[in-house]
């Protein structure tokens, strides 16, 4: 799920499964080539950047992806500055998560939206390198069975709810195998409003999204724990079907990895995510 949801990145349409860190945006760029004069950006001098709406925490605050907060809010300025483009020189737009990875141009330079790298969606759209991998985490409702189990065979036969075309969905049906079809939902909203009404014993979503839907969304509501999803859940940059750009971002992924400002940026934001219990 994106948000309350998810990785090379894994960007779901059914499995999990993903292509190595070298498949994805493998073509070797030059520091020459990657640069505002250079790059066939969708307007000229401008760096779109996509990403769903509501924006939510720890992605980006305050529902604002222009300000720089959270962890994808700063990783899109980072790269946006990599390639030589000042922070008045980005502009963002809004992309639902279902129709990112949908065939057809686009109508962004790239879009950071908590988006998995499947070979599904690979076959329909571009990744960058990865920038994140996620863990997936079950959420529900305190005092609740679901709440107390301490192993994934527990949730066997607990009612989940997970949101359509996340590697969620996919995280579920082939690490919990519950007795019963998990619910899907349209939205991160409907997801968590079926865990309000009791309509599910536990959603799963992304580990980083589960924190926020504990301290903020759902009162009451606790992290049973995470999991890894199956092959990685990586997170990359999604980009048109063979766009110039591709290479050109991978390689400011990977410059950002190398400097240590990646790093810092997802202690800065995501640290609270490793201190789930983890579900085996």
């Amino acid at each position: 799920m994106k948000k309350l949801l998810a990785i090379a990145l894994a960007l779901l349409a059914s499995a999990c499964g993903s292509s190595s860190d070298e498949d994805t945006g493998s073509t070797v760029a030059s520091a020459s080539d990657c640069t505002p004069g250079k790059l066939d950006t969708h307007t000229k001098g401008v760096l779109t950047i996509a990403t769903d709406k509501p924006a939510y925490p720890p992605y980006f605050e305050d529902d604002d992806p222009t300000n720089g907060k959270g962890f994808e809010s700063a990783v899109a300025y980072a790269i946006a500055d990599q390639l030589g483009f000042a922070k008045a020189d980005v502009k963002w737009t809004v992309e639902p998560f279902n129709s990112s990875y949908a065939p057809g141009p686009k109508d962004f330079d790239f879009d950071v939206n908590q988006i998995s790298i499947t070979p599904p969606r690979e076959k329909a759209v571009d990744f960058s390198t990865p920038y994140y991998t996620a863990n997936q985490a079950v959420v529900a409702l305190k005092g609740s069975e679901a709440a107390g189990a301490r192993s994934l065979a527990e949730l066997e036969d607990a009612k989940i709810g997970v949101q359509i075309g996340t590697t969620s969905l996919s995280a579920v049906e082939d690490e919990i195998d519950p007795s019963e079809d998990p619910q899907v939902f349209n939205s991160s909203n409907d997801v968590i409003t079926a865990l309000k009404n009791g309509q599910v014993d536990a959603v799963v979503v992304d580990l980083p999204t589960a924190l926020y839907v504990t301290a903020v969304q759902v009162e009451d509501s606790t992290v049973v724990g995470q999991f890894p999803a199956p092959g990685g859940d990586r997170w990359g940059a999604l980009l048109d079907k063979g766009s110039p750009l591709t290479a050109c971002v991978s390689k400011a992924i990977e410059d950002l990895k190398a400097s240590g400002e990646l790093a810092s940026i997802e202690q800065r934001w995501m640290s609270q995510a490793a201190g789930a219990p983890e579900l085996r």
